[in-house]
């Protein structure tokens, strides 16, 4: 049990065994009241109160006592870590994948350290979330950007009182809210927007478009695509691997999620893979498994550069995507980047009837409502279908009253 020592007297029996209060050395300097309790860890630890506060040491002892019974108590000692110092021993403890890692420590070196790191946690207020997220609205940086980069922050306070070192995370407060991410309805490309774009590409290059449009392919993916990941005779895809950049360096990885799948393969996509296969053989290319220093691993790939080396996403945009963009008339903007095949492919398979759930699994998505939220304004209008079905029920055919639409032939009136 804990209990309150007064600094300033003690009390010592005399003669006659009556005990009486008498100065201390330290009797009129510092601070008068110490409560002292035992930490979680077994050591002793104090909070000290001035003079005529004797009520409110009473006040928090009774406060460590209490959160003590309930399992709650959180050693104040453990929450005096800088934010900076936890946030390292955070990322050291977490299983991103390695590229995952890399945009996690850069965010964290650039954007929130600088804001947040000198803080000890227990110091970390709502107060500083909301200056914190205004820092980056003004520094001009994407809803996006300051939705993740809050959703970091979180995390990092989240783990903190799963520890014991707050009691709870200022990132929860009401007044503390995460950015609100504005809604973009994805707009498709058009047929003619996919066929201006192929038909300027490098004839190298062409099956991007091939892959992206009509199997609905990432653009590492694609990148990553080997021989026998193509089965001409299921007329399937096997989607296996991707090409990341990761520290600067290529490799090869599982696709996005870890989400290996399978995607139909159209005929008319299959004859051109057999085209560009026999024009350009496939290469065999070792890269490094997940990160820079993995174990190497080859695959034929059916996509490689003019000197035989596996592509880099930044080189192919820079000196192959964009300039085939500009002479087919395609604006250079972000949604007009390689990711809008999909967004092709998804939209020809809605419009076509396809669900969402199977949509979602030829897209490599883990969760079927995130394809619905992103494509559902896409889908065909039930409109027509409820048309028809009316009609069918009420027996409509080719003629009808113009009075109730009904086919007198199906319909009953009865005499006022």
């Amino acid at each position: 049990m804990g209990h309150i020592e007064d600094r300033w007297f003690r009390t010592v029996a005399v003669d006659d065994d009556k005990p009486v209060r008498v100065k201390t050395a330290l009797h009129g300097k510092g601070l008068r009241y110490r409560v002292r309790y035992q930490g979680p860890d077994g050591r002793e630890r104090s909070k000290s109160f001035p003079d005529r506060h004797k009520k409110a040491a009473e006040d928090y002892l009774t406060d460590v006592e209490s959160r003590r019974l309930r399992g709650s108590f959180v050693d104040p000692i453990a929450g005096r870590i800088t934010f900076a110092e936890y946030a390292q021993r955070w990322m050291e403890q977490q299983t991103f994948d390695e590229s995952t890692r890399e945009v996690t420590e850069r965010r964290l070196r650039r954007h929130i350290i600088p804001k947040l790191g000198h803080l000890e946690l227990a110091a970390v207020r709502p107060e500083h979330i909301r200056q914190f997220d205004r820092s980056l609205q003004v520094a001009g940086l994407s809803d996006g950007f300051r939705s993740v980069a809050f959703s970091n922050v979180s995390s990092i306070l989240n783990a903190a009182v799963d520890d014991d070192r707050i009691t709870k995370n200022p990132c929860r407060a009401r007044s503390a809210k995460p950015p609100k991410l504005r809604s973009v309805r994805v707009v498709p490309w058009k047929l003619e927007h996919v066929e201006a774009l192929r038909s300027n590409l490098p004839r190298r290059y062409k099956v991007l478009i091939d892959l992206g449009a009509g199997c609905g392919m990432r653009q590492g993916e694609v990148l990553g695509l080997a021989l026998d990941d193509i089965d001409f005779d299921k007329e399937i895809v096997r989607v296996r691997r991707q090409i990341k950049i990761v520290r600067a360096k290529l490799a090869f990885a599982e696709p996005k999620g870890r989400k290996t799948r399978e995607v139909p393969l159209p005929s008319s996509v299959a004859e051109r893979l057999r085209e560009h296969i026999a024009e350009f053989l496939p290469r065999s290319i070792a890269l490094p498994w997940e990160t820079p220093t993995g174990k190497p691993v080859a695959a034929d790939l059916i996509i490689y550069g003019v000197h035989g080396g596996a592509i880099n996403r930044g080189d192919l945009n820079k000196k192959i995507w964009w300039p085939a963009a500009t002479r087919a008339g395609i604006p250079q903007d972000r949604k007009n980047g390689m990711h809008a095949l999909r967004h092709f492919y998804a939209s020809t398979l809605l419009d076509a009837g396809e669900s969402i759930k199977a949509l979602a699994n030829y897209l490599g998505h883990a969760d079927p409502g995130f394809t619905l939220r992103t494509y559902t304004h896409l889908m065909p209008s039930s409109e027509e279908r409820t048309r028809k079905a009316i009609d069918q029920a009420f027996g409509y055919r080719s003629a009808r009253r113009p009075d109730d639409g009904l086919d007198p032939a199906n319909t009953e009136e009865t005499a006022a």
